[in-house]
């Protein structure tokens, strides 16, 4: 094994201390090789929540396991026509798995008979921004499973990767489960993706000797947000948010205050709680434009129903007036239908192949060509 080759490109949110290593789902090492063989070694770092990996080989998925702590050899093939050149995927499965300690996967070595080629550059840049759904929760597997593990989880039965597919795209994921805009399922008002959005990856972390926290392999990092320019970004946030107004209040243990999102008579959250979501809504949208100013702002929502549709809309609107900035719209998704469904209650592949084709036709539209 040797060291990593400039032609192998590594995409996703990375940090500059160690910009090998991935954190989020759908993060991957792409490289074109022309060989009969191929084998890699990659680092995998996780407590109770092994790390899986998807291996494509021109645009197709031939592998998917998880990773043994520390280094795995891994054969990606082999006995192969030497004079071909192959298109290699290696994509992260896994979400960051926020109190699991230090968790993430690393390429250190490759070993080949051939060469490696440059990848293409992409035809268009997108964001998704997201929680459970754009992570891929319960893409993988039975739908009679309800085991919270890191198998359930797919980066590549996922609506971000099909659209980025189907756009010739590249593209990161910031997404986590259980999360909100406001607040998380439970009405944990901590629970928040805008709060960890300038971070590389805030939830990987580990506890120093005195007590104190620190990030690993530079997940406390600000973000460069100038090494990803998205031409549109897509935030399918609010399922959590809505979620909370059937869950008990919470009560931050260190002030007392009580959190609580309330359902109103329409079935979507009442009048304080959709004041509540919408401010939120609108600071992340200021936000987002301000870190991506070239970039299409796309929400979008209704995997798993429509309670908080009105709420989202209140939000663009409200930025709109407040901002003049027309580079903002909303996309309905299809639901979740019964045959759709995959493991945990979350969308299947086959609502994740419903979802990624309306968002690709939207985005075809927003940006006026047909990548």
């Amino acid at each position: 094994m040797g060291n990593i080759p400039a032609e192998i490109k590594i995409l996703g949110r990375t940090s500059k201390e160690a910009p090998d290593v991935l954190f989020w789902t759908g993060s991957r090492y792409e490289m074109n090789v022309r060989a009969s063989y191929l084998t890699v070694r990659i680092e995998a770092q996780y407590g109770g929540q092994e790390q899986w990996i998807a291996v494509l080989v021109n645009r197709a998925l031939v592998c998917r396991m998880p990773l043994l702590r520390g280094e795995n050899e891994i054969i990606i093939f082999r006995n192969r026509n030497a004079s071909e050149v192959k298109n290699v995927c290696i994509l992260k499965e896994v979400q960051p798995m926020g109190g699991d300690g230090p968790n993430y996967i690393r390429l250190t070595g490759v070993e080949t008979d051939g060469e490696f080629l440059p990848v293409d550059e992409p035809k268009l840049r997108l964001m998704f921004i997201g929680d459970s759904i754009t992570s891929g929760e319960g893409a993988m597997g039975a739908k009679s499973e309800n085991d919270w593990v890191a198998q359930l989880f797919s980066g590549v039965n996922n609506y971000a990767f099909m659209t980025a597919e189907a756009l010739g795209a590249d593209y990161q994921v910031v997404s986590q489960s259980g999360w909100g805009v406001y607040c998380g399922y439970n009405n944990d008002y901590h629970m928040n993706v805008p709060g960890i959005y300038d971070r590389v990856c805030a939830l990987v972390t580990t506890q120093a000797p005195d007590g104190s926290t620190q990030g690993v392999c530079g997940s406390l990092e600000k973000v460069d947000y100038s090494s990803f320019t998205p031409d549109v970004a897509v935030i399918n946030l609010a399922t959590n948010d809505g979620g909370a107004c059937g869950s008990d209040a919470y009560t931050d243990p260190e002030t007392g205050k009580v959190y609580k999102m309330n359902k109103g008579a329409d079935g979507g959250p009442d009048v304080e709680s959709t004041e509540r979501f919408a401010e939120a809504a609108v600071a992340f949208l200021e936000k987002l434009r301000a870190v991506h100013p070239k970039a299409y702002l796309l929400w979008v929502y209704g995997m798993l129903g429509t309670d908080m549709e009105r709420a989202v809309n209140t939000a663009i609107e409200r930025y709109r007036e407040r901002s003049g900035d027309e580079r903002v719209g909303y996309q309905r998704l299809p639901d979740t239908t019964p045959e759709a469904f995959g493991a945990r209650w979350h969308p299947g592949t086959i609502s994740h192949q419903r979802a990624a084709e309306v968002i690709t036709n939207r985005i075809r539209e927003i940006l006026g060509s047909t990548p």
